[in-house]
């Protein structure tokens, strides 16, 4: 009996050493939540602050990746609007004094010496049909600019959906009991897609004008709201160097290209901008997302246009 007891001692401890370690050093237990829009498809869920992998994170009452704001900049301040997916929301591996917004607005504010606020809008695989909805929800908060950050894949993004809100583990919509249940969800589990999923993924039609519509909804709504777009696209990593992106990709790149030439809007493709680097590679964290040193450079190259640097004067 004695010896019953004792493993037992021995065991609740170390699960109890297990769960703390997770939720103090990693995390688990307390992830991002996601909530279900009917129009938006999901966003981050408002008034929510967490630490995952010693990051800090935290979002707004209107689910944005930024401190608490007032509905318009205060007298003397400018605003701009950072608008996109992953990339711009820097994920739980970027901590919230690296994510792009608050790079973008610190060098701004460097170089001006005048304050500027950068408003980071932004969800995991988000796509222009996403945003698009999100602005006309909520509007562009006074802005004076919209840097509309999308990459390649954006263009082939499908129609908006709440489906994987609460059904997909990288998008719960409440906490999980544990962090030891979290982490065995994410990384013993093997991962599966909401059924439904397949139909989304599988949307017929003109998917790449449909996401170019978005674009040029944005444009429209922002100038309807006395703000501009500047529109800048990443690529995804295998399209650096030779062969570069795929023919399908070229064809969207024309179209793209072509939109931003007959709205007169400002375009920044930052392709040939990484390929110009000698080490190309290290611009990156994995396939798709940045990593510090592309987050620097793309900080750079935007603070470095005309049209930006004239909306912190």
């Amino acid at each position: 009996m004695k010896i019953l007891l004792l493993i037992g001692a021995i065991a609740l401890s170390l699960f109890t050493f297990f769960e703390l370690a997770l939720r103090w050093f990693f995390g688990f237990g307390k992830p991002l939540i996601y909530q279900a829009d009917p129009e938006i498809g999901y966003l981050l869920a408002p008034s929510q602050t967490t630490r995952r992998f010693g990051n800090r994170i935290t979002i707004n009452r209107y689910s944005m990746r930024s401190a608490e704001i007032r509905d318009e900049p205060e007298p003397g301040i400018k605003r701009i609007l950072l608008l996109g997916d992953s990339i711009a929301n820097g994920g739980w591996w970027t901590d919230q004094e690296q994510i792009l917004s608050t790079l973008i607005g610190n060098k701004l504010k460097e170089e001006r010496g005048k304050p500027v606020e950068v408003l980071n809008i932004s969800a995991n695989s988000w796509c222009p049909r996403n945003e698009i909805a999100y602005v006309r929800k909520y509007g562009t908060f006074g802005s004076q600019w919209i840097i509309l950050l999308i990459n390649t894949d954006d263009l082939f993004g499908t129609a908006p959906t709440s489906i994987p809100v609460g059904r997909d583990r990288f998008y719960p919509n409440q906490y999980p009991p544990l962090g030891i249940v979290e982490a065995f969800t994410r990384f013993v589990l093997p991962y599966e897609s909401p059924p439904e999923m397949a139909e989304v993924r599988a949307e017929k039609g003109d998917r790449v004008g449909f996401n170019l519509q978005a674009i040029q909804d944005i444009h429209t709504y922002a100038q309807e709201h006395q703000a501009q777009v500047l529109l800048a696209m990443t690529p995804l990593k295998r399209e650096l160097g030779e062969p570069g992106p795929r023919d399908y990709e070229w064809k969207a790149r024309k179209r793209l290209l072509a939109l931003t030439e007959a709205a007169q809007m400002p375009y920044i493709d930052f392709l040939p901008i990484f390929n110009a680097q000698d080490t190309p590679e290290t611009l990156y964290r994995d396939h798709i997302h940045l990593s510090p040193l592309g987050y620097q450079l793309v900080t750079e190259t935007l603070c470095s246009q005309n049209e930006t640097r004239k909306s912190s004067a």
